[in-house]
């Protein structure tokens, strides 16, 4: 890409973060706190307005892998502190229409679960983009593009088409790289996400994301090491109303298995099986280390139980 990378401006915005500080950045009209500046505070409200414009630049960016990115309307806030009779003041002072960094574009339509879904796709396409522009995988990364292009003149649901490059995503690195290299580029993506705060379970932590962000309505899953052929051990988890869907016997798990990658740092996933259930779908998740690596973007689907 010309000018600054995805991964350029983040470190950027990581550079004026700091852990204490009183500013932070969300969304005026929806409340959102979008990345790559979420999580993050600033020392002070000129610090954290660059950081608004290098978001944006960010989000801009990415809209050329993505058109369907949200735009938001940035405002500056500060954490105000507690039980002072100042509190009001300060925040209807953040929120008033001097501190907006850009007007509103997208309509608030759209629920807050669906927002959810979205922003995921959203942050787990960046992560991905991001790390193939790094790894020099540009024929990879135009492979994704011309594919999203052609769904993009297909669909015209927005939240649909954001599943659909995640799909094509998928179907791309499966095609295109070899299964040792999709899970270094796995591990590579993840470690660019949020880390997560509390992993004392880290699969259920990963099947809890992956619901409550609306990839999966429900799931159950088996204790830990569920006995393979090979000995090594895995889990089963049973999943109903996956937002993604199967192709040419395939199903596209990238967002699966990018989620047990940053909540499973020391243990990824080496393997996962699909089967066909009447619920939807099952998936053995091999956590150990085997020799062979195999569906960790697109499954294959064995058929039904």
């Amino acid at each position: 890409m010309v000018g600054p990378t995805l991964i350029d401006i983040r470190e950027h915005i990581e550079a004026l973060a700091t852990e204490d500080g009183q500013y932070y950045l969300r969304c005026g009209r929806t409340g959102d706190r979008p990345i790559p500046a979420a999580g993050n505070r600033f020392p002070d409200r000129a610090t954290a307005r660059a950081a608004a414009r290098a978001t944006e630049q960010y989000r801009s960016a990415l809209r050329r892998y993505d058109p369907q990115v949200p735009y938001y309307d940035l405002i500056v806030c500060e954490e105000p502190p507690r039980d002072t009779a100042a509190t009001q003041a300060r925040e209807s002072e953040t929120d008033s229409p001097q501190n907006s960094l850009t007007e509103p574009v997208l309509t608030d339509s759209a629920t807050p679960e669906r927002r959810d879904l979205v922003e995921f796709c959203h942050r787990v396409a960046g992560a991905v983009f991001e790390t193939l522009s790094e790894s020099g995988y540009d024929g990879v990364e135009s492979a994704v593009m011309d594919a999203y292009f052609e769904h993009a003149e297909a669909v015209g649901d927005p939240d649909e088409l954001c599943l659909c490059l995640l799909e094509s995503m998928a179907s791309e690195l499966y095609e295109r790289l070899a299964p040792a290299d999709q899970a270094d580029l796995l591990a590579d993506a993840a470690a660019r996400l949020e880390t997560p705060t509390d992993d004392t379970n880290p699969l259920d932590a990963t099947l809890d994301a992956l619901e409550q962000r609306g990839i999966i309505e429900s799931y159950t899953r088996s204790p830990y090491s569920v006995d393979l052929d090979g000995g090594a051990g895995a889990v089963v988890v049973r999943i109903s109303g996956y937002a993604l869907s199967a192709e040419n016997d395939r199903l596209p798990v990238l967002p699966v298995t990018l989620e047990l990658c940053r909540h499973h740092a020391e243990h990824r996933p080496r393997s996962i099986q699909v089967t066909a259930v009447d619920s939807g779908w099952q998936l053995t998740c091999v956590l150990a280390d085997i020799g062979d690596q195999n569906g960790l973007v697109s499954a294959p689907i064995d058929g039904e139980v």
